[in-house]
């Protein structure tokens, strides 16, 4: 992107868009041209004041000066994605804790003790396909 030829990676997913790049004024400048232009070409509005940044392994301080840079939040962690909580380490037990309890209220809904066992198994299937759209 540009004349310098900043690298920007982006992920897309109904109303969001995920850009990755390395944690740099510059390149923080650029993603808010691209926003730009995008408002532009489309004429739709990105809202800054919804919008949030997020960071790995970023300095606090360096956070506080992009996320001004762009009037947008700071993504803190955990945080809600599609209804599932986002946290920090998805390998411990109490990170699955929201997920296995929205399975197990869904569930409940049903009389399952008429189901065989194969139409059991078959439900919570359905249960846990369906759980992102929710």
């Amino acid at each position: 992107m540009g004349t310098q030829g900043v690298q920007v990676d982006l992920l897309q997913f109904v109303a969001d868009t995920i850009f990755f790049c390395e944690p740099s004024y510059h390149n923080v400048l650029v993603v808010k041209v691209i926003l730009r232009l995008f408002e532009l070409v489309s004429g739709l509005r990105v809202n800054f004041h919804k919008s949030v940044l997020g960071s790995v392994r970023i300095s606090q301080l360096d956070i506080r000066v992009f996320s001004k840079c762009l009037n947008c939040r700071q993504m803190e962690l955990p945080f809600k994605y599609l209804g599932m909580i986002i946290s920090s380490n998805p390998r411990r037990f109490e990170f699955w804790n929201s997920i296995v309890d929205k399975i197990k209220s869904r569930l409940s809904r049903w009389r399952g003790k008429m189901l065989s066992m194969a139409g059991r198994i078959r439900l919570i299937k359905s249960v846990i396909s369906a759980l992102p759209l929710f």
